[in-house]
């Protein structure tokens, strides 16, 4: 009996130290992710106390267009927008702090009020006054904050899928409540969870390449990219949104897959409802990334709305 009982824990155990080997992931080396993801020297340029990944495409005297990426991110996230509009547009995207090649922010701050004056920064050293702003996710909330709060530098707003409102375990005024498992985060991410996870924010997971699973996972096993996501995490509390975004000026094009399992695409209508000059389109059969499963589709209709047509 007793012998059965040690081999059942031994047993046990090697699997619970298989499954932590398999799962068990150390910070790339960040030279070696630079050298893949970056295009050198020139991508990088120190901005509000920051090493920012960085990059200004397009004619310098087009109208400008920033990017900002969703949580879990990078700048390459908009490869297929950036290919397809860098033509008529000067476009600027960069990896927001805490992610990706830019990478923690040393003031430890994670705050939207920190990435406003971070994107300031960013305008001021690029010489815009003024841009039209795109914001996935994340960095939707991000965009239509600063949109609020920045209404002389902003041209154009377009949101996609963008957080915001509360939901089912986030509630406003209440600060994220970080779960235990989360806090292994720093040790572990296995490249298996990463692909389920994308594979989920595609309404046709078949269109998510091998290659966009490899780059998404080595940025969030840049160095120090898993601390200050629980960082970000503990740091934010929801505001109610109503009243910064019935304030917004600028136009507003809203965007969503109409098979978003991350953000329903019914809190469409929320921004519906509060923005003053908004526009709602939904597209059949994406996702919660609809530049990156289907950039052609999508960009057409981003092409019009930023042309003013």
């Amino acid at each position: 009996m007793r012998r059965a009982v040690l081999f059942g824990l031994g047993g046990l155990l090697l699997a619970v130290g298989l499954v932590a080997a398999w799962a068990w992931q150390p910070d790339r080396d960040r030279a070696a992710l630079e050298a893949r993801y970056s295009r050198g020297p020139g991508d990088f340029a120190t901005i509000a106390g920051l090493r920012l990944h960085l990059r200004d495409e397009g004619p310098r005297d087009a109208p400008a267009v920033l990017l900002l990426h969703g949580f879990g991110a990078s700048l390459h996230t908009w490869d297929g927008w950036t290919t397809r509009l860098s033509d008529q547009f000067r476009i600027v995207r960069f990896d927001l702090p805490g992610f990706g090649l830019t990478g923690p922010d040393p003031t430890g701050d994670y705050t939207d009020t920190r990435a406003h004056a971070v994107i300031l920064a960013v305008m001021d050293r690029l010489g815009l006054a003024r841009a039209s702003f795109v914001g996935s996710s994340m960095g939707g909330r991000i965009a239509w904050s600063f949109a609020a709060a920045h209404p002389a530098r902003v041209d154009r707003l377009v949101l996609v899928s963008p957080d915001g409102f509360e939901s089912p375990g986030r509630t406003y005024g209440v600060p994220t409540r970080v779960p235990l498992l989360a806090r292994l985060l720093p040790f572990f991410m296995p490249k298996a969870l990463v692909r389920w996870s994308l594979a989920g924010a595609y309404g046709d997971s078949s269109r998510m390449t091998e290659e966009v699973v490899q780059r998404t996972h080595e940025m969030l096993i840049a160095p120090g990219v898993r601390q200050a996501i629980l960082d970000r995490i503990a740091g934010h509390v929801l505001l109610p949104p109503e009243e910064r975004l019935r304030s917004i000026s600028a136009p507003v094009l809203v965007l969503w897959g109409e098979k978003d399992r991350a953000i329903p695409p019914a809190r469409a209508e929320d921004y519906r409802a509060n923005l003053r000059h908004a526009q709602v389109i939904i597209f059949p059969g994406l996702g919660h990334l609809p530049f990156e499963e289907d950039p052609d589709r999508t960009v057409a209709v981003l092409r019009s709305f930023l042309q003013g047509q």
